[in-house]
């Protein structure tokens, strides 16, 4: 399947996020540690503001109760962006949420969830069954342990979705530096590079990187 899918478009795209909610980021226990899932949600969704993507947002359980909103954090990047609750751990079971997902028009799903096992394999494989294809983001997700969050990924894989990163999905969904998407992209690109430093020592930023991502921060100021 996914050797017939292609690069992935700006244009063909919706980005849907599910649960960015405090309590599932209390309980990742998987190798993207809950800062790091943090940001790269929150660069998801730069990335579809950038571009023009239609976004959904969902959480689970507020108006019953039992979990918060969405994190602040995300909802800044989010501006004008409704969330959609549920009760239902299938994102797809919920109508608001079907529906919502169907009226971008999109056949073309980026999607990023709290946790790995329950929220994005369940919505990932109903989504599949749906029709559409799915890109999940591997480093915008983590699961309550190792083991639950693998083998969650190993099964979105067998199932036809297709694994990403969030850096990935920026260069992916605009591609070329001549292109009209390359200011909205460089400004989300550095925005990264300068960010993500002070999370971890773990990505890689070239100097040459670091120094114009911070000329270009210091020119928006």
């Amino acid at each position: 399947m996914t050797k017939d899918l292609g690069v992935w478009k700006a244009e063909d795209c919706a980005l849907v996020l599910i649960d960015y909610q405090r309590e599932m980021f209390e309980v990742i226990r998987s190798e993207t540690n809950a800062d790091m899932v943090e940001l790269h949600a929150r660069l998801l969704a730069k990335t579809a503001k950038a571009f023009d993507m239609p976004i959904v947002l969902s959480t689970v359980g507020v108006e019953l109760g039992f979990n918060g909103p969405t994190l602040p954090s995300i909802l800044e990047e989010l501006d004008g962006i409704e969330p959609i609750d549920r009760s239902s751990m299938n994102a797809f079971e919920d109508d608001a949420f079907r529906e919502a997902v169907a009226a971008t028009g999109r056949k073309r799903l980026i999607i990023g969830a709290l946790h790995t096992e329950i929220c994005l394999a369940f919505a990932t494989v109903q989504a599949l069954k749906n029709g559409y294809d799915v890109l999940y983001v591997a480093d915008a997700v983590g699961g309550r342990s190792q083991v639950a969050h693998r083998t969650s990924i190993e099964r979105l894989a067998h199932a036809g979705a297709v694994p990403t990163t969030a850096l990935a999905v920026v260069t992916e969904t605009f591609r070329d530096w001549a292109s009209p998407l390359a200011e909205a992209a460089g400004g989300v690109i550095y925005w990264y590079f300068n960010e993500v430093g002070n999370h971890t020592d773990k990505v890689g930023v070239a100097e040459a990187e670091k120094q114009a991502a911070a000329a270009a921060l210091a020119g928006t100021r």
